[in-house]
């Protein structure tokens, strides 16, 4: 058995050929997701619920609005920075931006929420105003709020909200709650209180008082935010203003119940994937290879040594192990990976054992070693090539068990928080309730990517093992 014949078993056969097209795909995509994404996204972006504060919680997936029958509302965010008008008003300055926003019919936005960011001013502090135009050209004074002015002691200019934005959540901000009353009483005569303004916020903003029942008719239309800061001298101002209309759906995945995009996660888990898997499969494999030539070729004491260190591996428990180990030094990719590799090689080792006590009886050894090789040189140099076909097959069919097993562990609860994996994605998603709720885009998609990569490695271990087994290339042959 070759290298060249494993190569020509891949490239050749319909199999290995698939194989080989699924596994290069996913290696070009993990070499992006890796260049792309920062060092640190998994603490920095993953794990920190202020980074997805502006998505929609547990939201399907955008395309599902062009399947569903039930209106869904996308979701929508804009940036703004210089103002389009600035006028003199008195003694202050008014900024203007007019942001325009589609409500299509029946979808209302979940939520409203506004971001103001850097914002100074040399004396006294801005006033922030954001006001909804309605199709039907009624206005809805949704928030009004003063920047924090000088504290004692400080000197101008005034910086704020430059480390900090100023974030608020527009659908339970209490002006807005206000506001909403006298809107109510003096468009339609309505006399509400806030609580029974509170969860009807959405639909007051964005729809019309029903004539037949107590509630809300969504109002379709181009509307418009107007956002605008009173100042007084030139340079005062704001770095810029980011509205967000949260939807019933959002991104290519969806999101989770913190509102994180599944997308970004699921992209990030694949090439935590396959360094598991490869990165396993190599030293586990290496190093039952190294140790079965050693106990085959050396015997006597090094091979009662190592056959008896292989039974003993190969009968602990990993999993107690491994939880053990976890609630010691804390969850811990580095440390799954090690245990992993430390007790995946016993098998490997008594194998290539019993190929290597053959190979040492043969002609070719025995001619070798009457010439005066070390033994080491003839395990380098004459067994290690014959056994080298049998030692990529094995890294083959290793890492799919590699990458299945840290997948376990995470759905366990085991995995690394700093790092997110597939297993992770649908632990949360148990751990919440999402699969008994319906949310199939939080439980599915991580399912399917872990049965695409092992069945990468499966195709590639199905072409490859009539090569390894010469039982089935002798039944191929008379077939």
């Amino acid at each position: 058995m070759r290298v060249r014949q494993i190569r020509d078993a891949l490239l050749k056969t319909p199999v290995g050929l698939l194989g080989l097209l699924s596994l290069a795909a996913q290696v070009v995509l993990s070499i992006w997701v890796v260049v792309s994404y920062p060092d640190d996204f998994g603490n920095r972006v993953w794990s920190n619920p202020i980074h997805w504060v502006d998505n929609p919680k547990a939201a399907p997936p955008a395309w599902i609005r062009r399947v569903d029958s039930q209106p869904r509302a996308e979701h929508w965010q804009t940036v703004r920075g210089e103002p389009e008008t600035v006028e003199e008003k008195g003694r202050n300055l008014i900024a203007s931006w007019n942001i325009p926003y589609i409500v299509e019919e029946g979808a209302v936005p979940a939520f409203l929420a506004l971001t103001v960011r850097d914002v100074r001013f040399e004396e006294r502090a801005p006033l922030l105003a954001l006001t909804l135009i309605r199709p039907d050209e009624t206005r809805v004074s949704v928030m009004r709020h003063a920047v924090r002015g000088p504290r004692e002691g400080e000197e101008g200019p005034y910086e704020r909200h430059f480390d900090d934005p100023l974030r608020i959540q527009l659908s339970a901000d209490e002006s807005t709650l206000s506001s909403l009353q006298e809107f109510l009483a003096e468009e339609y005569g309505l006399q509400m209180d806030a609580e029974e303004i509170r969860p009807r916020v959405m639909d007051i903003l964005f729809g019309v008082p029903d004539a037949t029942d107590d509630g809300f008719v969504p109002m379709a239309g181009e509307y418009t935010f107007l956002f605008q800061t009173a100042t007084r001298a030139e340079d005062d101002g704001i770095g810029s203003v980011e509205l967000v209309a949260g939807g019933d759906a959002f991104g290519r995945m969806g999101t989770d119940s913190i509102g994180r995009d599944l997308a970004q996660g699921l992209l990030y888990g694949l090439p935590t994937a396959l360094v598991i898997g490869v990165v396993v499969a190599l030293l586990s494999t290496s190093i039952g290879t190294v140790l079965g030539m050693a106990s085959g070729y050396l015997g006597g004491t090094a091979d009662t040594v190592i056959q008896r260190l292989s039974d003993i591996v190969a009968n602990i428990p990993v999993l107690p192990l491994l939880i053990f180990l976890l609630f010691i030094i804390g969850p811990n990719l580095t440390v799954i990976i090690g245990i992993l590799i430390a007790f995946s090689w016993p098998g490997l080792a008594i194998q290539v054992r019993v190929m290597v006590l053959h190979m040492r009886s043969s002609q070719l050894i025995e001619a070798v070693q009457s010439l005066g090789s070390s033994r080491w040189r003839v395990m380098y140099r004459h067994i290690l090539p014959q056994i080298m076909p049998y030692f990529l097959a094995q890294i083959i069919f290793t890492a799919p068990s590699a990458i299945l097993a840290e997948a376990g562990l995470s759905f366990l609860g085991l995995g690394d928080p700093s790092i997110p994996t597939w297993g992770q994605i649908l632990e949360a998603g148990f751990r919440t309730g999402g699969v008994y709720v319906g949310y199939w885009w939080w439980i599915v998609p991580p399912g399917l990517l872990i049965v695409l990569v092992a069945s990468t490695f499966m195709l590639l271990s199905l072409a490859i093992e009539p090569v390894v087994n010469p039982r089935l290339r002798q039944t191929r042959r008379a077939d």
